[in-house]
């Protein structure tokens, strides 16, 4: 089904897609929050730019963004995946805790921030370019791989990457020595565990976007991990 987005607000789109059954796609998307907010077992494809907070709270299914998407992409996130066949804004994927979040470009500031694992689940972020500064703040759980595919030569991320990082890991493709990393993480090559895990991500995303899934797996990885759970102990009184 076609849902045609120019001229309705968030809660009438929404209302649209809930009333469309299991898929539907959405033109003429022009800023509209909250798309799919909630949404589980649903399949959305949004041709233009979502507004803010677009999958958040997922539950299930899927949103493909055919284009860029706005802040706060999967804020909250329990399930399912997000494709944006472009880029993203700031705070992607805050405090998300399962599910799958693919970008196919670049992301704003603090993605990732205060992402972690619940239970099973283990949430993944995977960022085709760079990211901006703070990616991985306060991290307690989960994924996120930055493949470095971009070509503006800024490096992978921007400045405080993993700060306060206290779980999960952060993983880079290519050179990361321009890049200054917190005292309380150790950035390392991956391990045979990590690269099994990171090479399933990176057929995904060549599978998404394009690409030569063994020409990536290439590397160089850096893989970034907290060296404690409590990373700011010292900044506390014994008590």
């Amino acid at each position: 089904m076609d849902i045609q987005a120019k001229g309705l607000d968030y809660r009438a789109l929404n209302e649209a897609i809930r009333a469309a059954g299991p898929s539907c796609r959405i033109t003429g998307c022009l800023g509209q929050r909250f798309i799919g907010a909630g949404m589980s077992g649903r399949r959305v494809e949004i041709d233009g730019i979502p507004g803010n907070a677009l999958g958040a709270y997922l539950g299930g299914g899927s949103l493909t963004v055919n284009g860029n998407a706005q802040d706060a992409v999967g804020d909250t996130m329990n399930g399912g995946s997000i494709v944006v066949r472009g880029s993203v804004g700031d705070t992607a994927g805050y405090a998300m805790r399962g599910g799958e979040i693919y970008v196919q470009g670049n992301a704003g500031y603090r993605a990732g921030i205060h992402m972690k694992a619940y239970q099973d689940q283990q949430p993944v972020i995977v960022i085709g370019g760079r990211a901006g500064s703070f990616l991985g703040e306060y991290q307690a759980g989960g994924t996120i791989l930055v493949l470095g595919l971009h070509t503006d030569g800024k490096p992978a991320a921007g400045y405080f990457p993993c700060t306060g990082q206290h779980g999960g890991r952060v993983i880079f493709r290519g050179d990361v020595s321009a890049i200054r990393f917190p005292d309380q993480v150790t950035p390392h090559p991956p391990t045979k565990e990590e690269t099994a895990l990171l090479r399933p991500l990176v057929e995904r995303w060549c599978a998404l976007f394009g690409g030569d899934a063994a020409a990536l797996m290439g590397g160089p990885f850096t893989v970034v991990t907290p060296d404690s759970k409590n990373p700011y102990r010292q900044m506390y009184a014994a008590n």
